[in-house]
């Protein structure tokens, strides 16, 4: 009975929740939850004395700190919080598409994505990039890519960036690459010519793809019956999101191998 308190305590109340992750970073004075809350002392002293009762906080002089149990609780639940927030903002996303594609550990941390947005393109520009994801892609200065798919416009896309200087790496299944050699060779050994240009090969079956930059990170899954989604994309640009991106990018990585030349694969 009394953990089952102590889980309505915080699952009652988005504020005593949000409190307990605010008091996570640092210890606060009642002015600076107020001020960070922006509401007033009858609004926020109950909530504080309730979680003082179940031994989640305490006051010394001004400020309120976590106790112990309060940290452990804090560091357990947030990450539940953000996983939940992630999977409710665009339930139909994870609910339409297969999601098993991504591997285990990075779904684990799906929370990490943050505050996310989800696009959606016409029929008509099925075959041009998102105007907001072009518009983040111009802004980066690193860019990473996996894709079981060779998109028509990403020849022509890549070859100037990589010629500005942009550090591009992409990963490619062996399918893809074999539709390079039928109908994009001479470009795409060009593109390869850069040291700035890394290609990478992976003989699994990759079944989603991901664009991840300094800037954002944009997933695009298969719908459960196997067909590719090529009209919507989930973007964030958080912090975690983006090391998330670089952590799902080095899982395939390190399951792949450096291509040097076309010709020889």
């Amino acid at each position: 009975m009394k953990s089952r308190g102590l889980l309505s305590v915080l699952t009652y109340s988005e504020k005593r929740e949000d409190l307990l992750f605010l008091l996570l970073n640092e210890p606060k004075t009642i002015t600076e939850i107020k001020s960070h809350f922006n509401t007033s002392s009858p609004e926020i002293l109950p909530r504080l004395k309730e979680m003082e009762t179940k031994n989640l906080i305490f006051r010394d002089n001004k400020y309120y700190f976590l106790t112990p149990v309060g940290k452990v609780v804090a560091q357990l639940f947030q990450p539940l919080v953000k996983t939940l927030h992630v999977l409710e903002d665009n339930e139909k996303f994870w609910m339409d598409h297969d999601v098993g594609a991504i591997p285990l550990q990075l779904l684990m941390k799906i929370g990490e994505l943050g505050n996310t947005q989800r696009l959606e393109c016409s029929i008509e520009e099925i075959y041009e990039p998102h105007k907001k994801c072009l518009e983040y892609i111009l802004k980066s200065k690193k860019i990473k890519v996996i894709s079981p798919i060779i998109h028509p416009m990403y020849p022509n896309f890549f070859l100037p960036l990589a010629e500005n200087g942009i550090d591009i790496s992409i990963l490619v299944t062996r399918n893809a690459i074999d539709k390079i050699r039928k109908e994009n060779i001479d470009i795409f050994t060009q593109v390869l010519g850069f040291k700035n240009m890394n290609f990478y090969i992976s003989d699994e079956d990759i079944r989603l793809t991901c664009i991840v930059t300094d800037v954002f990170v944009a997933i695009c899954l298969f719908y459960k019956n196997g067909t590719f989604d090529s009209k919507t994309e989930l973007i964030s640009q958080d912090k975690s999101a983006l090391l998330w991106g670089e952590e799902l990018f080095n899982y395939f990585k390190d399951r792949s191998r450096k291509i040097e030349n076309f010709q020889t694969i």
